[in-house]
């Protein structure tokens, strides 16, 4: 007898014991005298049920979940094998609301595939995208492009069409795409998903992005901290460039495209992508001025592509699909897809892909099923560690960014970070000019020194040295850090600190807060 399981092999099962269960299931096949298949997926998203196993059977795939390494015995003995009943059987996954009611283009194939076999992801529609614009050329790639409204999944939203056509109508000897893969906000987890459970994406997208502009070259820039990313997408790479999809001659075309991954050191300045390219060059990571830009003079002083990752994991349905095709989802000027990740105090928590336009509060309360401690939710964080805090009153805002930024708030990477009302925001707003303190390059004065002195002035204020006065101070220094910063570090610590002084002044009082180490 023969038989397919399915473990994931994500980061986050693997914390929570995944490699344990993996073997533990082996052992037990072993004594039952069982042939089996170990596929190692990718995350499904639903990461309250982390490890996930699932059975292929003739009712489909069937999931148990969530498994620890000692279940395992039981399990069998209940009749996982087989699809049997137990308390942590779930069934169909698919079947589940929390990914039921999902809009997955991006993460279509994540969870279900073997992340490193190529003939799993053909069968499921890899490749489609780059075989069209191969044939389209360029021009009609950037086309489809602009019909299809995509803008950076990294944060700043810019139109991709626009930094593409850019890219592609300035001349040089050589061009690079370069994808941003640092993910540093905290709550966020999206890329480190898909560079984990679907790598040939990313390879794919790139390769697309590099016909579409003339660049032959590509560098993906991974945080140090995701090392399972590293070795997934290195292991792809190599994969792609045996079979052609790399190289000199992608897919038997004259078009030549490239690429390999560089690890970070760690530093959170390195997101941004100026910062990125000089990393990425061998020096100390630190933000340029602008211009010119990247799109002009980027890396090694050639024409550069900077794109988050998820922005560029768009590209190969957009091209299969059409441009107008993908423009039918979302609202406003927010077309498309988001990877929603949500996380903190939150019952449901894990990555919910979706067209933009759900509410705040039916992500939180809805999907997210509110918070894991049962307490009510006072504040949520969207956006990372640089995001705004939106209180309940402010759940009616639809996921936008137009929306949010008229509430005076980012979507970002689409991190969703929940708090219950035990949090103490005034402690939460330190954190912030704390966590910019550390972070910032130094290179401008505003973030460098204007984030130190507001975590002094918090201080005094909650210890009760003239607290009014230190509050002006406060709303000064994030003027200034708002609108004298070099770049988006700087510029965007004051959505916390604002947010949480508008939203939560109550918590701005002179008392002794958790975080201020006694003196």
């Amino acid at each position: 007898m023969s038989l397919r399981l399915y473990v994931s092999g994500d980061a986050a099962a693997v914390a929570v014991g995944a490699d344990e269960v993996a073997g533990a299931l082996a052992i037990e096949a072993a004594k039952l005298s069982l042939n089996i298949e170990m596929v190692r997926n990718g995350s499904r998203g639903m990461l309250e049920l982390e490890t996930l196993v699932e059975v292929e059977t003739s009712d489909g795939r069937i999931g148990y979940g969530p498994i620890y390494p000692e279940d395992v015995p039981g399990l069998v003995a209940a009749g996982l094998f087989e699809g049997g009943p137990h308390e942590k059987r779930i069934g169909r996954p698919e079947e589940i609301p929390f990914l039921k009611n999902q809009t997955r283009l991006v993460f279509a194939r994540c969870g279900i595939t073997d992340p490193q076999s190529l003939t799993d992801y053909t069968t499921l529609g890899g490749y489609e995208g780059l075989t069209r614009a191969l044939a389209l050329g360029a021009a009609g790639i950037l086309d489809e492009m602009g019909k299809s409204g995509l803008r950076g999944r990294g944060g700043a939203g810019f139109p991709t069409a626009i930094k593409w056509k850019t890219v592609a109508d300035t001349a040089g000897d050589r061009k690079y795409i370069v994808c941003n893969a640092d993910e540093g906000d905290s709550g966020t987890f999206a890329d480190r998903m898909i560079m984990e459970g679907d790598p040939f994406l990313l390879i794919e997208g790139m390769t697309i992005a590099g016909v579409a502009t003339g660049a032959t070259y590509g560098y993906v820039y991974i945080r140090s901290e995701y090392p399972h990313a590293v070795a997934a997408m290195d292991r792809a790479i190599t994969t792609a460039r045996a079979r052609g999809l790399l190289g000199p001659n992608v897919m038997g075309s004259p078009f030549a495209f490239d690429m390999e991954v560089r690890v970070g050191a760690g530093a959170y300045v390195c997101g941004e992508e100026t910062a990125l390219l000089d990393s990425l060059e061998g020096k100390r990571g630190q933000v340029r001025a602008k211009p010119p830009l990247p799109a002009h003079k980027g890396l090694f002083g050639k024409p550069t592509v900077i794109n988050n990752v998820l922005s560029l994991c768009s590209a190969p349905w957009i091209l299969a699909n059409g441009g107008e095709a993908y423009a039918a989802y979302g609202m406003g000027r927010s077309r498309g897809t988001m990877p929603i990740q949500l996380a903190g105090n939150i019952r449901n928590g894990g990555l919910y892909e979706t067209a933009f336009g759900l509410t705040l509060g039916q992500l939180v309360d809805d999907i997210g099923g509110g918070t894991l401690t049962g307490r009510p939710v006072r504040a949520v964080q969207v956006g990372g560690p640089l995001g705004a805090y939106f209180p309940r009153e402010l759940f009616d805002t639809p996921f936008d960014y137009e929306a949010f930024a008229a509430k005076d708030g980012l979507i970002g990477h689409a991190g969703v970070v929940v708090f219950d009302d035990t949090v103490d925001m005034a402690n939460q707003a330190r954190f912030a000019l704390e966590f910019c303190a550390v972070e910032s390059c130094g290179k401008c004065t505003p973030c460098r020194i204007g984030s130190t002195r507001g975590v002094e002035t918090i201080d005094k204020l909650l210890r009760g040295d003239r607290p009014a006065a230190q509050l002006e101070i406060l709303k000064d220094l994030c003027e200034t850090l708002k609108f004298g910063s070099l770049c988006a570090l700087g510029g965007f610590t004051p959505y916390p600190v604002q947010s949480a002084m508008t939203h939560f002044p109550e918590d701005f009082r002179a008392r002794e807060p958790r975080l201020v180490p006694a003196e």
